[in-house]
């Protein structure tokens, strides 16, 4: 796993680029957190790619657990992906509610995700 880092706006964002899934559960999204939190990164960007599809079926709770954390941090998220194929309702109205508020935010590319988290 690397971190890119994006200065804008004396914002520091951490982009996280990896080639294998790297959140499996709410404690690896924590360490995570933690782990740029304490580097001074004010948001993250992280890829579809790397996060556990079951985060996308809202009935396991791990989408919740984890959003939960950057919360409660008030650290902004964006998560970057192809996220029309999802078909479930559920998960639909999830990232249509998340998009809404500024916290977490769920784009399509990293100029938005950029623009997002400096908005």
């Amino acid at each position: 796993m690397d971190i890119e880092t994006h200065h804008i706006n004396n914002i520091k964002i951490a982009e996280v680029i990896a080639e294998d899934i790297i959140l499996n559960s709410a404690e690896d999204g924590l360490d995570l957190l933690g782990n740029l939190y304490y580097q001074d990164f004010d948001k993250i960007i992280i890829y579809e790619k790397n996060i556990t599809p079951d985060f996308f079926d809202l009935k396991t709770g791990i989408a919740g657990e984890i959003l939960q954390k950057f919360s409660n941090y008030r650290v902004q998220l964006a998560i970057i992906g192809d996220f029309e194929k999802f078909e479930s309702k559920s998960i639909k109205d999830f990232i249509f509610e998340s998009n809404k508020s500024k916290h977490i935010n769920f784009v399509n590319t990293l100029a938005n995700a950029l623009n997002k988290l400096t908005s």
